[in-house]
């Protein structure tokens, strides 16, 4: 039972729309579709879920037209897929001339009644779908058992199958046959007599054996003595030698600190110097601007080259050869189908791979693309190549543009007027810069003119809490509590080792409140997506603090992993909360972004498959070395051959 059938522009128009059950109006759930899978480009699978419905899908690309089914997720509908290319075929062939005449107006001013024709091809459809040829059982001719005789079925005691006779032949002639070789001559004086005759001449064929076998031998011994190499006069020393460089130090002592005096206590640790150059890499900057991040494209050194070199001589081809060599690959003001796509799609999709897109997106991204342009009318002097790649480049554009932006700024100062911490949660995996990220954003918020509490919540890595101890007093000697009134701007609230993280959040949190600090940073243990008692213990630190920000910090480098990382951090999150609504990512910060060049398809992949923001790009180890997200430029950059 379908709960609705809607046909629309893609301006928005709804042309005709049928209500199959009693209940709530199509429009939230396709709402839903034009915003979470049309404007976003992900277009790559039909179907679409909202809420307890399932909704399918048809483009047309030609008019510019969606048909959107909807039925109940519970339900197995197997002749939907024929029900919508049936009602798009007629809808159009219907139609057509009032689309192709009369264009927009034809939508705005026209009636169309389609409800017989919608009811006619639902009934065949169900028809077709009930209809179905039962399955008919073997005959016993047609079985392999009637092939048999009776005879051959039968089995005598004693009498083994032919078969197994076969196979046991065979093993004996080559069991005589390996014992003919291995084993010894039986000619010995020990032997008895033979007086047959035809024992006789098995002896003697015994004794050319036995003969051919030394000969063999001693021929084999002589090759080994031959090929054998002189012993060396003096043998090497056993055991490995220790290797020395040229620039180390051999002398142990020098690498010993454990007599240090201030090891393992803060107090009787000297002021830390350092370079704020080396801290803050660019001076000419300007302080507490987050710069977007930049992308030297190669087009216009190209064109430089190109224009640099305009008498060089070309290669002239004769005639109509030449005329129909330049028209090659127009489309020539035809609809585009799938065939022509294919092969500019299939080479789209290694390209993207090997940019570190996760593979599944590429095949989804290249399907999406497929769906929007099939049946499209291009221009007359376009290419396909060319309006694949530009549709290609809007589409990934608009998936590192998602629906909800995260403005840190804004949200810090409203947290203020409620005179309150803004939270901001760090999570991710292993090694991939929580920490070192959580400095750089602490920065940021410090020259901003916020004040922030870090909050020491990996409790299992040795050495976390002295890492963000070391930030702590570098960012302070930055702007130290001179500059700005005596007001100590960035400060470490840490419990030590083997403690409940989510204790400590909460304890930071209401010091955070009790002493009026705008911002409160949480750095948790990192964890791989599959260890679940850790991802528990994730769920539970933001189930019980309900932090304003949950960040997810992922490396560049990742490719399929990043997919995998995303998909199982979410659905932990979701598995292990007590809440209606469990919280989920809010946002992603992308590190190290200064080593991968421009394989940056890593971005695509984890916005694709979240729908949420990358709100911060790392790009360095300086405090400085932190960009907001330019989509232009990494598509540009993902483009780049």
């Amino acid at each position: 039972m379908l709960d609705f059938f809607t046909i629309f522009s893609k301006g928005g128009l709804v042309l005709w729309c049928f209500q199959g059950v009693r209940g709530p109006a199509a429009t939230a759930p396709v709402n839903a579709l034009i915003r979470s899978v049309l404007l976003q480009e992900r277009g790559g699978n039909n179907s679409f879920t909202h809420e307890a419905l399932t909704l399918k899908y048809k483009l047309d690309n030609q008019f510019e037209l969606v048909f959107v089914v909807g039925f109940q997720k519970i339900l197995t509908l197997t002749y939907v897929d024929k029900l919508i290319d049936d009602v798009h075929k007629e809808f159009r062939d219907k139609y057509r001339n009032e689309f192709q005449q009369k264009g927009a107006l034809g939508l705005l001013n026209g009636t169309f009644d389609f409800k017989d024709d919608f009811m006619r091809l639902l009934r065949d459809a169900e028809e077709s779908s009930k209809v179905r040829a039962p399955t008919v059982m073997k005959t016993f001719e047609q079985s392999l058992k009637s092939q048999k005789t009776v005879k051959c079925m039968i089995e005598t005691r004693g009498e083994k199958p032919k078969e197994k006779v076969k196979n046991k032949k065979n093993k004996g002639s080559k069991k005589d046959g390996t014992e003919a070789v291995a084993a010894p001559s039986k000619a010995s004086a020990g032997d008895k007599q033979l007086s047959a005759a035809g024992d006789k001449e098995e002896l003697t064929k015994d004794e050319i054996l036995q003969k051919n076998r030394e000969e063999f031998f001693r021929r084999h011994m002589k090759a080994g003595e031959k090929s054998r190499s002189p012993k060396p006069d003096a043998q090497k020393e056993k055991g490995k030698k220790p290797r020395v460089w040229d620039l180390g130090n051999s002398n142990a002592k020098v690498l010993d600190y454990s007599n240090s005096a201030t090891n393992g206590s803060t107090e009787a640790c000297p002021v830390e110097e350092f370079d704020p150059d080396m801290a803050l890499g660019d001076r000419n900057r300007e302080p507490g601007r987050l710069y977007d991040l930049e992308y030297e494209s190669d087009d216009e050194a190209e064109e430089e080259k190109v224009v640099q070199n305009p008498s060089k001589p070309s290669v002239k081809k004769g005639g109509l050869g030449g005329m129909f060599g330049m028209l090659k690959g127009l489309v020539g003001s035809k609809s585009l189908t799938r065939e022509d796509m294919d092969p500019v799609l299939e080479k789209m999709k290694d390209h993207l791979i090997a940019k570190n897109v996760a593979a599944e997106i590429a095949v989804q991204l290249c399907e999406s693309v497929a769906k929007k342009l099939e049946g499209k009318v291009m221009g007359t002097f376009t290419t396909v190549t060319s309006t694949v790649k530009q549709a290609l480049q809007e589409a990934l554009v608009q998936i590192l543009q998602p629906q909800r932006r995260v403005d840190v700024l804004r949200d810090v100062m409203d947290a203020q007027r409620h005179r309150r911490p803004y939270v901001v949660t760090f999570c991710g995996v292993n090694g991939v810069g929580k920490s070192t990220n959580l400095a750089k954003i602490s920065f940021w918020l410090i020259e901003n003119g916020f004040s922030v509490l870090i909050a020491a919540c990996d409790t299992f890595r040795a050495g976390a809490v002295e890492q963000l101890r070391t930030h702590t007093r570098r960012l302070n000697a930055l702007h130290p509590p001179e500059s700005h009134g005596g007001r100590t701007m960035v400060q470490l609230y840490e419990k030590g080792y083997g403690k409940d993280a989510a204790g400590i959040a909460m304890e930071a949190i209401s010091y955070a409140r009790n002493q009026g600090f705008d911002v409160v940073l949480v750095d948790t243990a990192g964890r791989m997506q599959d260890n679940a008692p850790l991802m528990t213990a994730l769920a539970k630190l933001i189930a019980v603090n309900a932090p304003d920000l949950v960040l997810f910090v992922g490396e560049a480098l990742v490719g399929n992993e990043a997919v995998d990382q995303l998909v199982k951090f979410n659905k932990a999150l979701a598995d292990h909360s007590m809440a209606q609504t469990p919280r989920l990512i809010d946002g992603i910060v992308l590190t190290k972004f200064d080593t991968i060049d421009d394989k940056v398809g890593a971005a695509i992949s984890m916005t694709y498959i979240t729908s949420k923001p990358i709100v911060f790009v790392g790009t360095g180890q300086t405090y400085c070395d932190l960009r907001s997200l330019n989509a232009k430029a990494v598509v540009a950059a993902l483009m780049k051959a």
